[in-house]
């Protein structure tokens, strides 16, 4: 698959933090009284912005409960911080490779800014980004907003960038504007979920990830 711009989203496509955000979600949620819910449905709004999960999560809660919310989620989630050994086997390799073989790679992801901002630096992958767009400085995935504006730095048409995402929210956005996907199937969403948004490929490892980029 020969594009220019490779798009990546953030928790559950390269990093292995999809326990880590429910657990955080959870524990704030509960420790505010509010219902404890099915493990599937907080892995469930991952990749979604923090106001649009919560939303989603407990229909009709007030901004001050989701503020409240939000503070404990950062206090339990900033307590552990990424590390290189985080990263899933093999995507820091394959970052570099499409670097190093003439790819621009960026990232789309539903995380805020100040979590991006300190993942990139402890994972060790903030070198290989040149621009990185977060679900609250644009709009909450599956509005392709993010994607836009990756587009818009590059010049380049959505048939010359790939978004590749674990979750059904990532594959939409790329629908919605005639962009390639990749579903991968190690994150939140398997390939029944992943499949009903026509990626161009679902895969099951970072060696069939490589394949499939052409590396």
């Amino acid at each position: 698959m020969k594009v220019k711009v490779v798009i990546f989203d953030w928790d559950g496509t390269l990093v292995d933090s999809v326990d880590h955000i429910a657990d955080s979600l959870h524990q704030a949620a509960t420790e505010l009284g509010y219902p404890e819910l099915e493990r599937e449905a907080y892995r469930d709004i991952i990749g979604l912005g923090m106001v649009e999960a919560l939303e989603k999560l407990y229909p009709g809660i007030s901004r001050d409960e989701m503020s409240r919310i939000r503070e404990g989620y950062a206090r339990y989630f900033f307590s552990k911080v990424t590390s290189p050994q985080n990263v899933f086997e093999g995507m820091a390799e394959l970052v570099a490779d499409l670097r190093e073989f003439g790819r621009n790679c960026s990232v789309a992801t539903g995380k805020s800014r100040r979590g991006l901002e300190s993942a990139l630096v402890t994972s060790g992958l903030g070198e290989h980004f040149e621009i990185t767009r977060c679900a609250d400085e644009t709009r909450s995935k599956p509005d392709p907003a993010m994607l836009k504006e990756i587009l818009e730095f590059y010049r380049i048409e959505p048939s010359d960038a790939v978004m590749i995402g674990d979750t059904r929210y990532d594959l939409e956005m790329a629908r919605r504007i005639g962009m390639p996907s990749i579903g991968v199937e190690w994150g939140v969403h398997k390939r029944d979920v992943l499949g009903e948004y026509a990626p161009h490929a679902i895969v099951e490892s970072v060696p069939d990830l490589r394949r499939v980029l052409g590396l």
